[in-house]
């Protein structure tokens, strides 16, 4: 592993992670499935002495940690038990029928891994979406070496979680530099990494300029491979009348919550609130201010995060026709931003696109629409997503069932009547979206379907059966599902 790599030795780094892939992509699903869980049992094993580190270096509460940590080392267990069934390789055959005209040849096809991964640690998650966090999960359960770069805002959290997964390498007989650790937090080493021949693929988790950045330097390479940066969103939210009219007060104490949940540092903050001026709406309006006055601030994750809350929000609250409905009145202290809600007409903020950007952190601008047609204009004004929520009674969805696919043009993951905040892991969760929300928005980021960002098909024509990968073998070795001339069978 290694703590300290200066630019020149991320050459050596790369080069290690190509030569032990074509051995670690052959060690069998039992093995790999074995190291990950060694990870996840190592994680916990560092106990309070991690969460207390994590805590002092990202002012996040020890809950919170303790929360995030037991989700991390539940996703490496989810990728350990996937491979264990096996039918994530989506393994397919078609046999030969020599005596049609033309013959049909016997065609056999599975998912492969890359190659050599590169993932980058993100600020807001030190565990979950950092060193062992999904990204990484994901490709060492595919098969991919992995290269974890460091986020500065949580060093020696990440050093203590890297330690972890080396050690776990190492007592269940993994091939060495199968997971490499950088801590050269430059973006120069960032560029590197992405341009490096040896690199397959990139997952990320952070800011647009970032995650855009790394794509445009894997297009232009000689060799372009894939990026998936999630880069965030404003996870609009639409109020339909009814519900407006019926549930205001619970509505806008559920959104104030969800707005200034870890002061807004999640990637599926509610950024944006779009109602029609309907009988209900002062009143939701009024609730959701009273909930924001009193509201406590705490200290954000690191001062880069603080300053751009700070200056973002300023420049959306200079924008003409924009007003402040709520701000928490509590004194901040340092790096304690103030939770604060702002209210523009439709009209404007169709013309001003700088409301249309994410302030990263507690805030939130609700859109006042004259009616139906003007919030589905707003609505569709939007760049993609990663989550797009519907709060309505069943009134409401029977008045507007058209908006469904709306919603779908607009996100990743369609919320009813619920907050976005907070990302089940399970199969069915899709944690992405249209650009910018992600740069790719046929794959999750969230689930077993991850793995799949790290993987390509390859199909085998007329192979002996020799040759042939074990989970394409007659007798299906594995004991996996497969696909086989249409019918599901597990032999």
């Amino acid at each position: 592993m290694n703590t300290q790599t200066p630019n020149q030795e991320i050459d050596l780094v790369m080069r290690q992670s190509a030569a032990v892939f074509q051995q670690y992509r052959r060690t069998d699903a039992k093995s790999r499935a074995s190291f990950l869980e060694t990870i996840a049992a190592n994680i916990e094993i560092l106990g309070d002495a991690l969460i207390q580190q994590a805590s002092a270096e990202t002012n996040l509460p020890a809950p919170r940690l303790t929360g995030e940590r037991a989700r991390t080392t539940m996703q490496l267990r989810m990728f350990a038990q996937m491979l264990l069934e096996g039918n994530w390789v989506e393994a397919s055959i078609d046999t030969a029928i020599p005596d049609k005209n033309p013959p049909k040849p016997d065609l056999r096809k599975m998912l492969i891994p890359l190659g050599p991964v590169v993932v980058f640690g993100a600020s807001n998650f030190p565990f979950a979406y950092s060193t062992a966090g999904g990204d990484t999960a994901s490709a060492l359960a595919a098969g991919c070496p992995v290269v974890v770069k460091a986020h500065p805002a949580h060093l020696q959290t990440s050093v203590m979680v890297a330690d972890a997964i080396a050690k776990a390498a190492q007592s269940t007989g993994m091939p060495a530099h199968v997971f490499q650790h950088i801590t050269d937090g430059s973006f120069d080493a960032g560029k590197q990494l992405v341009e490096h021949p040896a690199t397959a693929a990139v997952g990320f988790t952070g800011s647009f300029g970032g995650g855009k950045a790394l794509f445009d330097y894997a297009a232009a390479r000689k060799t372009p491979i894939p990026v998936f940066s999630e880069m965030g969103s404003i996870n609009p939210v639409v109020f339909l009348p009814d519900t407006i009219l019926n549930n205001a007060e619970a509505v806008a104490k559920q959104y104030a919550g969800s707005i200034t949940l870890g002061m807004g540092q999640f990637c599926t903050n509610p950024g944006l609130l779009i109602a029609m001026e309907t009988e209900g709406l002062d009143r939701f309006v009024q609730s959701l201010s009273k909930e924001i006055e009193a509201v406590a601030p705490a200290k954000m994750l690191h001062t880069g995060i603080y300053k751009a809350y700070g200056q973002k929000m300023e420049a959306a609250l200079a924008q003409k026709g924009v007003s402040i409905l709520s701000r928490a009145t509590a004194k901040p202290a340092d790096m304690e931003p103030l939770p604060t809600v702002a209210m523009v007409e439709a009209n404007v903020f169709l013309k001003d696109l700088l409301l249309h950007e994410e302030v990263f952190g507690p805030y939130s601008l609700l859109v006042k629409c004259k009616n139906i047609t003007e919030l589905q204009d707003v609505w569709r004004s939007l760049t993609g997503q990663l989550t797009t929520t519907l709060m309505g009674t069943e009134k409401d969805f029977a008045a507007h069932a058209d908006l469904l696919q709306l919603a779908e043009s607009v996100a990743g993951r369609i919320v009813f009547n619920g907050v976005p905040t907070g990302v089940e892991v399970c199969p069915s969760m899709v944690h992405g979206g249209p650009f910018p929300a992600c740069t790719d928005s046929r794959f999750t980021a969230v689930g077993i379907n991850a793995v799949k960002r790290w993987v390509r098909p390859v199909c085998y024509q007329n192979c002996p059966q020799t040759l042939l990968p074990d989970a394409l073998k007659d007798g299906n070795p594995l004991g996996i599902w497969r696909l086989v001339n249409n019918q599901l069978t597990k032999d």
